[in-house]
């Protein structure tokens, strides 16, 4: 277009100075005409038709620029917040499951001092044994716990391939360079769910395997306890049995 315009200015002054050089017809002697003047006001017009062309050039680029600034301030059109936030809130809802013992500091105090830490040959076999089968279904617990966390991250592996998928590809095909931040924000956002699956399966796995060293420990106690009630009983002493009517012989 811009070549186009320039084109014709080049032909209206062609035109013009081809018909100051060719010959003027016999005109009166009181019409002077004054080629001098005539060409200066010739370039003058050329002269401001190249500044009319300059001055469209300039608006086009800032038309254009205008354009650019457009796609890179548009929004992408894929959002996966939602689906990221359920996932969290269904790992959350599991972790607050756990059974007996909970993921709480003052829960796991309380609960520790009871079945763990209290032991002592004072009392009775009626509240070892308590004890001992409350920390044999914390053991059992922790790993029921630990496989349910396993499965649930497992389960997302599926719905975080798709997520990512279309991340990726709304990324390449972003038009600015608002779309292409927000597709790789989300993108982090999808790694930071990830890894906090990673975390809670890990947590729920030390978790178990705590429980169960607990378990051990406190069994060493609650046998020394054991050794102390049947240390208090009177030594064995044998005596003579009569069998069968006899009188001993």
């Amino acid at each position: 277009m811009i070549a186009r315009r320039r084109s014709l200015i080049m032909a209206v002054a062609a035109g013009v100075f081809g018909t100051m050089l060719s010959p003027w017809p016999a005109m009166a002697q009181w019409e002077v005409f004054d080629s001098a003047n005539f060409g200066q006001n010739v370039l003058q017009a050329a002269r401001a038709l190249q500044q009319i062309d300059n001055q469209i050039t300039s608006l086009a680029n800032q038309a254009q620029m205008l354009v650019n600034q457009a796609k890179n301030l548009a929004l992408l059109p894929l959002s996966t917040l939602s689906t990221l936030q359920s996932t969290i809130s269904q790992t959350t809802a599991l972790l607050a499951q756990a059974q007996n013992i909970a993921y709480s500091v003052t829960s796991v105090e309380q609960q520790y001092q009871q079945a763990y830490t209290s032991i002592s040959s004072s009392m009775s076999d009626s509240a070892l044994f308590s004890q001992a089968q409350t920390r044999w279904q914390n053991a059992v617990g922790g790993f029921e716990d630990a496989l349910k966390m396993q499965a649930r991250a497992v389960g997302n592996i599926p719905s975080d391939s798709g997520a990512m998928t279309q991340l990726v590809s709304a990324s390449q095909s972003s038009t600015g360079a608002l779309q292409a931040a927000q597709a790789g924000n989300q993108l982090l956002a999808l790694q930071s769910r990830q890894l906090s699956d990673v975390v809670a399966v890990l947590s729920a796995n030390g978790r178990a395997a705590d429980l169960e060293r607990a378990r051990e420990a406190a069994a060493e106690a609650e046998s020394d306890a054991l050794y102390q009630h049947f240390s208090q009983y009177d030594a064995y002493s044998p005596t003579a049995v009569s069998m069968f009517g006899s009188s001993g012989n």
